[in-house]
């Protein structure tokens, strides 16, 4: 089978489908021969996404709606499984900008829980929506979307969170679902869209150089990047039968740049049996942690 028709058959759902990485990657597995269903808050956004699909020859229907909210979640398995005959992949791409000049002094509640609804919330409620038949069939591919913010260097506080809080729940759920043929990974993509474009985000990126939170090749990296396109590319791979073997992986695709997060290992400073010596003491770990 020729890459062009490498998803052929499959249904897949695209989460954060109508603008930026999500509606590239929808385009890109529509193009591979795939079935997509395109979600997004704005009608406006998944009705333009549905006809840039299907001008083209690709298959797509459009639900717009939160996500976050179990019936739209629900909703976009149904109709992935009436349409497509079965959800084989899930791409979740949904996500909003930090507010700007948002920091743990000025966030408000309210912000803050609709950047986790946007990050986090609507990877669980689509992969609890999605998992079930997953399971039942033996197969699937779940790509969620993080972010290399979630390392805390461009500030902020629900985008940093929710993404974070995405790497733990893909490699969680990898780990669940790998003996029933599911393979989840999630993807940190650097691409030039609505959420890394306009004068406030190059002053913010900027800023953040400024303060030392950024290197040089960062911070130009921030301000230069490429097309989503390039990103695209890398879900395309981990939902086709070529990366049957790969699961519970963070990956990071910008631009040129494809690259893999190493899972966190805890380095040892020191050990003690706490069965003959006494718990240590604010000097000793001072020895060993302050030293480093």
């Amino acid at each position: 089978m020729s890459e062009e028709q490498i998803l052929a058959g499959r249904g897949a759902v695209v989460v954060g489908g109508g603008s930026g990485v999500g509606l590239a990657v929808a385009s890109a597995l529509a193009a591979r021969g795939a079935g997509v269903v395109v979600n997004s808050r704005s009608e406006t956004a998944v009705r333009e996404a549905v006809e840039t699909i299907t001008r083209t020859g690709g298959k797509a229907v459009g639900i717009a709606g939160s996500a976050a909210q179990e019936v739209v979640a629900e909703r976009l398995v149904s109709t992935c499984e009436s349409a497509y005959s079965g959800v084989d992949i899930l791409v979740n791409c949904a996500g909003i900008a930090e507010p700007l000049g948002s920091s743990i002094r000025t966030v408000t509640t309210a912000e803050w829980r609709e950047l986790l609804d946007s990050h986090l919330t609507t990877v669980f409620t689509t992969c609890r929506a999605a998992a079930p038949s997953m399971v039942a069939r033996g197969a699937g591919s779940i790509i969620n979307t993080g972010s290399f913010a979630y390392l805390g260097d461009y500030g902020g506080t629900g985008y940093p969170a929710g993404k974070g809080a995405v790497a733990s729940l893909t490699m969680a759920m990898a780990a669940e679902l790998k003996e029933s043929g599911i393979r989840v990974n999630a993807i940190c993509p650097g691409a030039k869209t609505r959420l890394s474009s306009g004068p406030d985000y190059e002053a913010h990126i900027r800023d953040l150089h400024r303060r030392g939170l950024l290197d040089e090749v960062s911070m130009r990296g921030s301000l230069d990047a490429p097309p989503p396109e390039y990103a695209a590319a890398l879900y395309i791979y981990l939902a086709s039968d070529a990366a049957r073997a790969v699961t519970g992986e963070i990956f990071i695709a910008a631009g040129g740049f494809v690259g893999r997060f190493e899972r966190p290992v805890a380095a040892p400073l020191g050990y003690r049996d706490h069965t003959h010596e006494r718990p240590w003491s604010v000097e000793e770990l001072n020895h060993m942690i302050g030293q480093h």
